[in-house]
Formats: C-alpha cells, structure tokens, sequence
C-alpha cells in the first residue's frame, strides 16, 4: 500500500528534520520509512524525522507524560530509524512548524508544553526563535573513556543526560577538533547500554567574556553521525565545562557548532539545576513524496 505523506523539511543551527502531521497515529513509521525520508541522495534527507501526534493517540505516550497541557507529541526518530528520547533542536523546529500549520497558538513570551519521551518540554517563544527548558540535568558515575580516528590516544569523557545521554571530551585546541573524524563512530569503553551521543569541546580563550561562557563544539549524534548541530549536545558541552571550571563558572554559554550558535542557561530550581537551550528554527520547503 502506497500513502502520499505531505511533508516539511526544518532546521535549527544545520540540524535538520523531516517533519509530518499524523494526528491521530494513523502512519506505520516503521524504521524500513524512516531511513528512505532520510537518505540525502534518495530521500528527502534528515538527521531525523519528527512526526506530529496528538499524545492521546500515540500509543504508550502516557507513560511519559504526566501533563494533560501537553496535547502535542514530539514523535521522533534518528536517521537511521531509531528511537530517541527528544531533540533539543528538533524541538524548537517542531513548535515552529505546529505553529506555521496553524496546530498551535503562542504568543512572544508565552510557553507552550510539548510531550516527548524524556518528558514534557516547555518551550518559549522568543523575538528572535525559541528557549526550550530541558529540565533537570544529571552527572553519571561512568568515566568512559573515548577514542576517534585521527585522535591521538584515547581521551576521558564525562558521562552525563540531559533526558538523552552524553559523553562529552575535552580537547587541547582548534586544531584538535578540526582533525578528528567523525564520519567513523568513536569508541566508548564501557559502552552505554543505551549508546550516547558523543560531543568534542574546547574551550574559547578567553572562556568568559562579559559574564558568558564561549566554547566550541563538534558532535556525532548516536543513529545520525555527525550533524552540523545538536541541542542537547551543547547543552551537554556547556554543563560538563561548567563542572571542570567549578565553583564561580558562568550559568550563561555560548556554544559555536558547524551550524551556528546556539545559547545555554543554566538555572537553580526548587527539583534542582534546570538547563534550557535557546537558538533558530525554520522551516525550509515543503512538498509530498509517496512513500
């Protein structure tokens, strides 16, 4: 059976998503359909695909979601048509296309719940795109260490999630960064039994100019590779130079990707440190592929 699937290509910072309103669950999207949409030569082409679903439609959505404010789903899915929890780009995208849909109503300053499997998200709406508050964040006890072609000798890594895991690595310099290949995986040891995303740092000289953090990033996203950006990843960054830098770190950062900038805030909450990431979200083209 052939279905004509009416489609939105988005991006946030370079990372990049497939987008599609089923409602009412109604689509197989099974992982044969996920990685066709995001083959680049053949397909559409996406780090992901993001499906629009009402919560109360999709089955098992209730057992992360505790909030009945949450009326839309993010239902998405890596390139390589695996599960993940959420997207912190992809989030944003996903709010900018329920709005351009007319799906959803939000004001400048207004915040608007959004169900995924890491929880519900609260995303604001911004003058210049939108801050999503990621929640809570937590510090693994792992200390895996990692190694990447073209990096010489294996590097410690800080094990941590932020609703999806990371294992984020210090490097010496730009020229550090710039060499290591990330079209090959980098081997984690211990191995996560839930994988990670990996993400490559280094810190801006100075690190701190006028109260905010500066750091620059590369990432290779678990089922994607390497994408121009990730939202969760550099809030990841940010969090782990936080934690080297210690006590009288900033709570604001700056985070330069292949793709852009995104912005990292860290604030203390009464359930503990909430991390939100603010940054771009555009819808690109839309069109219809038969599937």
């Amino acid at each position: 059976m052939t279905t004509t699937l009416q489609f939105t290509k988005g991006q946030g910072t370079g990372n990049d998503f497939v987008l599609f309103t089923d409602a009412d669950a109604e689509v197989d999207l099974d992982p044969v359909t996920i990685r066709a949409l995001t083959d680049r030569h053949f397909g559409v082409g996406g780090d992901g695909v993001i499906r629009a679903v009402k919560t109360a439609a999709l089955p098992g959505a209730a057992a992360f979601v505790d909030d009945d404010r949450a009326e839309w789903f993010m239902d998405y899915h890596n390139a390589d048509g695996s599960v993940a929890e959420m997207c912190g780009n992809g989030v944003r995208v996903y709010v900018r296309y329920l709005l351009e849909r007319g799906l959803v109503e939000l004001a400048e300053g207004e915040r608007l719940a959004i169900g995924t499997r890491a929880g519900v998200r609260w995303v604001e709406r911004s003058a210049d795109g939108f801050r999503v508050d990621l929640g809570t964040w937590q510090l693994d006890d792992a200390e895996p260490t990692v190694r990447a072609r073209e990096l010489h000798a294996a590097r410690p890594g800080l094990s941590l999630s932020v609703g999806n895991p990371h294992v984020v690595v210090a490097l010496a310099g730009d020229g550090e960064l710039d060499a290591v290949d990330l079209s090959y995986v980098p081997l984690l040891d211990p191995l996560p039994a839930a994988g990670a995303n990996v993400e490559f740092v280094v810190p801006s000289d100075p690190l701190v100019v006028d109260g905010v953090g500066h750091i620059r990033m590369r990432v290779h996203e678990r089922g994607s590779g390497e994408t121009l950006s990730c939202g969760t990843g550099a809030a990841a960054a940010a969090l782990a130079i936080r934690h080297w830098a210690g006590a009288g770190a900033p709570t604001s950062w700056l985070v330069q990707v292949p793709g852009g900038a995104v912005g990292v805030h860290v604030t203390d909450e009464g359930d503990g440190e909430h991390v939100s990431l603010s940054g771009p979200a555009e819808l690109v083209y839309s069109g219809a592929l038969t599937i």
